[in-house]
């Protein structure tokens, strides 16, 4: 599934990992994380000129083209002002300004109006999260993003054409197979209905990787409270460790491609906390190189969410 490439310094080991199916490159220094660069957040709650405050949302957003915003439950979706896909919408999660803590109604229904407003889109569907500042977020108010274009981003094509190779060529799933080879490992973190385990080459720290068992965002549905169930399990776990932003995008295949070869899958990163340096995890490796640099043994991460606390 991926190959190691170690290395030995003067000051500790030095991993050089490549993913076979994607040829996705990190490397993972840990005695980086002897930096202490994460430091206790300075969160920044002023609501001050926020369009996504109750006070303002229905006058500073925008509207679909009946003039309507799609609510569900507590949740506000509503097209992208500024936006960067074909069909591109934001979701309020819940109508308080700053939180550190997500209900799981609350975010189901962020989620569900997420889906339901890409659901006529026939191209291929992500959902995305930026919290806080120092994990790009604009606006500090929890909010997601839901995009869909005619060609899958980068990372999607490389899992998607991929997986159809590995399923011409095996006759099995790619998904499946590496849940098999995940499970046992010290990457594995947990299992219900959901595969939950730390990616064994990093996109960024603390990746962890949710596989579920549909590949196109039509059939998410039922497995809507599995996923925030395990997306709040990871959250606190995060918490555990200190970091509190963070970035989650979720994977889908275009509509009518059920069983082509891809599973829908979700990906958290940890980022540094908000500091009153502006300062970022991410630097000329990850931007430009495209081979982030990593702080935390992946097998490092099943030990430690064993050890740790649980979400409610």
């Amino acid at each position: 599934m991926f190959t190691i490439h170690e290395i030995r310094t003067n000051r500790g080991i030095l991993q050089y990992r490549r993913e076979s199916l994607t040829g996705i490159r990190c490397r993972i220094s840990p005695v980086r994380v002897e930096r202490q660069i994460n430091t206790a957040p300075v969160m920044p709650y002023s609501r001050e000129g926020c369009p996504f405050c109750p006070e303002t949302i229905d006058t500073a957003t925008p509207t679909f083209e009946d003039g309507s915003r799609l609510r569900c439950g507590e949740s506000v979706t509503f097209p992208n002002l500024y936006p960067f896909a074909e069909d591109h919408v934001v979701t309020v999660i819940t109508p308080d300004h700053s939180t550190d803590q997500f209900d799981r109604r609350s975010l189901a229904d962020a989620i569900s109006g997420t889906a339901e407003a890409l659901a006529r889109s026939s191209g291929y569907a992500s959902i995305n999260w930026n919290y806080l500042p120092s994990a790009g977020a604009s606006i500090v108010h929890p909010h997601l993003q839901g995009m869909a274009d005619p060609y899958p981003t980068r990372l999607a094509d490389l899992y998607i054409s991929g997986g159809r190779r590995y399923l011409a060529g095996n006759g099995r799933l790619y998904w499946d197979d590496l849940v098999e080879h995940e499970r046992y490992s010290d990457r594995f973190l947990f299992e219900d209905e959901i595969f939950w385990s730390a990616s064994p080459v990093p996109l960024g720290e603390r990746e962890v990787r949710g596989i579920l068992p549909v590949s196109t965002l039509a059939d998410l549905g039922p497995y809507i409270e599995p996923l925030v169930d395990g997306l709040l399990k990871v959250i606190a776990f995060y918490r555990h460790l200190g970091t509190h932003a963070f970035n989650i995008s979720i994977f889908f295949d275009a509509p009518g491609m059920a069983g082509q070869g891809h599973r829908a899958f979700c990906s958290l990163i940890s980022r540094l906390n908000p500091n009153s340096l502006s300062m970022c995890d991410s630097a000329f490796m990850e931007r430009l190189h495209q081979e982030p640099v990593i702080l935390t043994l992946p097998e490092d991460l099943g030990p430690l969410f064993r050890g740790g606390p649980r979400a409610p």
